[in-house]
């Protein structure tokens, strides 16, 4: 087994590289619960092609779909093309002659790959945000159809195997990850699912939330072996050299900063400063900008940040991961850098933050142990009486603090690294009545959905996604479902000002709305004349900053009464619900689902669509004047639009109603109960 998992993680790679011990390990034994591995190991590698070896060789105890949970979007689109690559190169080398290949899905604010939840048979790789993954399993999907809620959530509790990297940067978001293992642990599940945690900096105090403490003592974790350390190529890693000093500049004076960026870098090798927000990374780059216009010789200057549509964002990216040319590239960016990213930079000049958050910034400096002359120098942003904290707590920039002063003017390869143990407890744990709340889906009175975003991130980072488009007065009732490439993430907090310029789309009204609320996970259309975005900068909130309008749009909105999904020629409701029957016990059969869920399952789809047969639900569904023999029961028309006569009426609710009246007549006839006792029951 040792020789045919070297054999194929090797040709993942092309042969340019052969496993390490702890990762041959993970494919030979049993899944671990936590792994600390220091950064720059192949984690990812690890973890994606230790599953993919194991499903090949129908391990029980690895599910059907891998989940890989990523705290920034920056980590997402790399991990994803990596994913890729590797499964091209194993299909290349014959791994997957006669086994379909595992299917890899990216899952990120701007980019929403929709496909990945039609096909629950297959084996899938969704690499995702925390934001994206977890609103999904609380059943609050963002940028995606709320009637498609209780698909992803379903799928993601059941045949699903978590995977959360680096999970210093998750925030309340690791504690919500380990509440949902203890539910599914405590409640079950219909078909085994399991979570694995990792960093360089993991502490098991972190997963010891009020439900799942009680599961600490029997996690098993994986570090590094003997085997490993002794191992050359994770010896030249875990001894890179990088001096560590503090810099000598004022802290709080971007001019200053900005001199000191530029009298650091060295031309022909990578500068990569790392601060701790996106209004200070923008003005950090406009301010090297001018600097670098005295130039003859101009570094490649880039920015990354949080706050960038895709093709922009990919610009910024694919700067700092190309090879450097003789006058060298100074990247600015925030945390998105933190983690994930394969880049090495010679110099490193980075703001204070929490101790385990340096530790992954320092694995962006020599991380391939190439380099004799790397340097890290911290701006200490508490030096000043009125010191910029956000968006971390004192306390955690005081450890911090304490931390870089031990290792002041010494080697901070990973080897020599102190641990991390800060950590900070979150404000809002979710509970086991928050979830069973979450099971219903509806609107409140006032059409808001429960906010689920305190689950997901700190209320600093809640964000929606923003769209442009051209127009007058009022968006048309047809304007097109936006492209990935033209979302931006925002904080709510931003869009105060610009609430006369928004609008969402009101998926029950079918009609363009002014939100009277801005809450967590909207998609909203801002009118182009608003401004607010530049493509050098990203996002500003500056009404003169007017962004170019990217073309390519063509759906239109999902509403209550269509469903492009599922459309289809015209069908009755006979001959529907026969193949929905056949596809969910051929569905049942190849997933292996326990009997008893099938039997559910199967009888559910046996009234899935019994309220159709209702006369409201007929009459919307052959049209005026009819379309099709009104003498039969239809399930589906040739079109993907209709429009019901009652207001609010529903077809599932109708379903749902002819089921419980046929338990209850069974009830009635086989054990004489009366017809109110039976009514309550239900």
């Amino acid at each position: 087994m040792r020789a045919a998992y070297e054999d194929f993680f090797s040709k993942a790679f092309k042969d340019r590289r052969n496993p390490y011990p702890y990762q041959i390990n993970l494919a030979i034994d049993h899944w671990p619960d936590t792994m600390s591995i220091p950064t720059g190991l192949g984690k990812t590698a690890a973890i994606v092609l230790a599953w993919m070896f194991k499903r090949l060789q129908n391990d029980p105890l690895s599910p059907r779909r891998l989940a890989y949970c990523l705290p920034t979007r920056g980590l997402v689109e790399q991990t994803t093309d990596n994913i890729k690559e590797w499964k091209s190169n194993l299909v290349e080398a014959g791994f997957y002659g006669v086994n379909p290949t595992p299917e890899a899905f990216s899952m990120l604010g701007g980019h929403i790959d929709r496909e990945w939840d039609s096909y629950p048979e297959r084996e899938s790789i969704i690499v995702g945000t925390q934001d994206q993954l977890l609103s999904r399993a609380l059943n609050r999907g963002y940028s995606m159809s709320r009637f498609r809620w209780p698909i992803d959530f379903g799928l993601l509790h059941n045949d699903c195997f978590w995977v959360m990297d680096e999970v210093q940067l998750m925030g309340v978001g690791l504690c919500t990850t380990a509440q949902l293992e203890a539910f599914r642990r405590k409640m079950g599940t219909c078909l085994p699912s399991r979570s694995l945690w990792m960093s360089a900096t993991i502490h098991p105090k972190w997963l010891s939330t009020v439900d799942f403490k009680e599961n600490i003592d029997q996690l098993k974790p994986a570090d590094l072996s003997n085997d490993d350390r002794n191992d050359s190529g994770v010896q030249k890693r875990i001894t890179a050299s990088k001096m560590l000093y503090k810099a000598q500049c004022d802290a709080s004076n971007s001019n200053n900063i900005a001199d000191f960026i530029v009298a650091k870098h060295k031309p022909g090798t990578k500068t990569l400063v790392v601060v701790n927000t996106v209004k200070r990374a923008q003005d950090l780059y406009r301010k090297v900008s001018r600097l670098m216009e005295k130039k003859t010789e101009k570094p490649r200057l880039s920015l990354i940040h949080s706050r960038f549509r895709l093709p922009d964002r990919r610009a910024g990216l694919n700067a700092l991961l190309s090879q450097a040319d003789k006058r060298g590239t100074i990247c600015i960016a925030t945390q998105v850098v933190e983690a994930g990213i394969d880049v090495s930079a010679q110099t490193m000049i980075t703001d204070l933050a929490p101790w385990a958050s340096l530790v992954q910034r320092f694995g962006r400096v020599n991380r391939y142990g190439d380099d004799n002359d790397a340097v890290i120098y911290w701006l200490d942003v508490l030096q000043n009486k009125n010191p910029q904290i956000s968006p971390y707590e004192l306390a955690d920039l005081q450890k911090g603090q304490e931390m870089l002063q031990i290792m002041e003017g010494k080697d901070a390869c990973p080897n020599q690294l102190l641990p991390a143990t800060d950590y900070t407890e979150p404000l809002h744990v979710l509970r086991k009545k928050d979830i069973l709340e979450l099971f219903d889906t509806t609107s409140d009175l006032a059409g808001h959905d429960i906010d689920v975003t305190r689950f997901i991130r700190t209320s600093e980072e809640r964000d929606v996604q923003v769209y442009w488009r051209s127009i007058e007065k009022f968006p048309l009732r047809n304007e097109p479902e936006p492209l990935p490439e033209e979302l931006c993430n925002i904080p709510v907090g931003d869009l105060k000002e610009s609430k006369g310029h928004l609008w969402y789309w009101d998926h029950l009204d079918e009609r363009w709305a002014q939100p009277h609320q801005i809450v967590p996970g909207m998609t909203l259309l801002m009118q182009q004349s608003a401004g607010g975005y530049d493509a050098e900068i990203g996002w500003t909130g500056n009404g003169g900053d007017i962004p170019s309008l990217i073309e390519g749009a063509s759906l239109c909105a999902e509403s209550d009464q269509n469903d492009p999904y599922t459309a289809t020629g015209w069908q009755t409701l006979q001959d529907h619900t026969r193949q929905v029957v056949a596809a969910v016990k051929e569905l049942a059969d190849v997933i292996k689902l326990p009997i008893n869920f099938a039997n559910e399952i199967t009888k559910a789809a046996r009234w899935h669509d019994a309220g159709k047969a209702h006369h409201i639900a007929q009459m919307a569904i052959l049209g005026s004047p009819p379309e099709a023999d009104p003498k039969e029961v239809w399930a589906k028309s040739g079109r993907t639009n209709i429009s019901y006569s009652r207001k609010g009426f529903r077809h599932e609710l109708a379903s749902a109603m002819a089921a419980i009246r046929s338990a209850t007549q069974y009830i009635l006839c086989n054990t004489g109960m009366s017809y109110r006792t039976c009514s309550l029951l239900w």
